[in-house]
């Protein structure tokens, strides 16, 4: 049966994303943000697909590291991401996502090694599908770092002239649509600075480029943990409890064990629980029944 219910922010499992051309900082950056978000990087591993590389920053803080050679293939990335949240860390950075997709083993190279025909991406598709829902699925907060490279486009010939190559920008080496599955996407320049590419929290919206810092996951985190509290479970006293089991027998009783929704309705106008337009609603048998169930089942109002 289909349930609506009001919209609630919960507390979440960041997927954050950064994206740049070699040499742009990803891997630091990435470290800087991991502590930020979780405040210690003993609590943080890298799955490290970069030959070493997240080795250099080891002045940062404690943080682990689990390489990965290749092959590159989807379900060994799979396997690492298991293996890290079963060993009890709490954020893991993948450095990068690019390999899984261009790197020997990878989706490209199996779509290669299958034919390189249009129908052989029905047996790579799902491969790669099975990576990202790891990702998002995961217990762990992740970083993924990926490679970027400048994007072109031909544009054709117009009224008789050249046609000309038009440069676009900066391109994520990965299929395309992995942003889609990510709370923010950083795109970092030569510079170390970055700019948003995609903003699920709002944070960012307004910032110029700017250098990712510790505090900048410090953001990301107060943001996550800014959720409306719980409404708080009062238990009554023993004499309330008792006077609302009284109250309880003496509806059921009248209303024939709820069975009367003429009377139950009345019992529920007397005792102010419902508005005059709540009561009107309750016309609708759905949620009529609802509060039957409160009192069949749950015993209490």
């Amino acid at each position: 049966m289909f349930q609506i219910r009001k919209a609630v922010r919960s507390q979440a499992k960041m997927r954050i994303g950064l994206f740049g051309p070699s040499g742009s900082g990803k891997t630091y950056s990435a470290l800087l943000l991991a502590k930020g978000l979780v405040g210690d990087l003993s609590k943080v591993v890298i799955i490290d697909t970069e030959n070493g590389s997240a080795d250099l920053y080891s002045h940062l803080g404690a943080y682990s590291v689990l390489p990965l050679l290749a092959p590159y293939e989807p379900r060994r990335y799979i396997d690492a991401i298991k293996y890290c949240e079963k060993e009890g860390f709490e954020l893991i950075i993948i450095d990068s996502i690019t390999h899984e997709w261009d790197g020997p083993g990878g989706c490209l190279d199996i779509h290669s090694k299958l034919g390189g025909k249009f129908e052989n991406w029905a047996k790579v598709t799902p491969l790669h599908q099975r990576f990202l829902e790891s990702i998002v699925s995961s217990s762990c907060h992740v970083i993924t770092t990926g490679r970027s490279k400048v994007d072109y486009a031909f544009e054709g010939k117009k009224d008789g002239g050249r046609g000309k190559v038009e440069k676009l920008g900066l391109k994520t080496i990965t299929r395309e649509g992995f942003d889609y599955e990510l709370t923010v996407a950083f795109q970092i320049n030569q510079e170390h600075y970055c700019t948003i590419d995609k903003d699920r929290t709002d944070t960012f919206r307004d910032c110029s480029p700017f250098q990712i810092t510790e505090e900048t996951g410090k953001v990301i985190n107060e943001w996550n943990e800014k959720v409306p509290p719980a409404m708080p479970i009062i238990k009554p006293t023993d004499e309330q409890a008792a006077k609302q089991e009284w109250l309880i027998a003496k509806i059921m009783d009248d209303t024939l064990g709820g069975k009367d929704k003429d009377r139950l309705l009345y019992w529920l106008n007397r005792m102010k629980i419902l508005s005059s337009k709540e009561i009107r609603q309750c016309c609708d048998d759905m949620i009529l029944d609802s509060w039957i169930a409160i009192f069949t089942q749950e015993g209490g109002i």
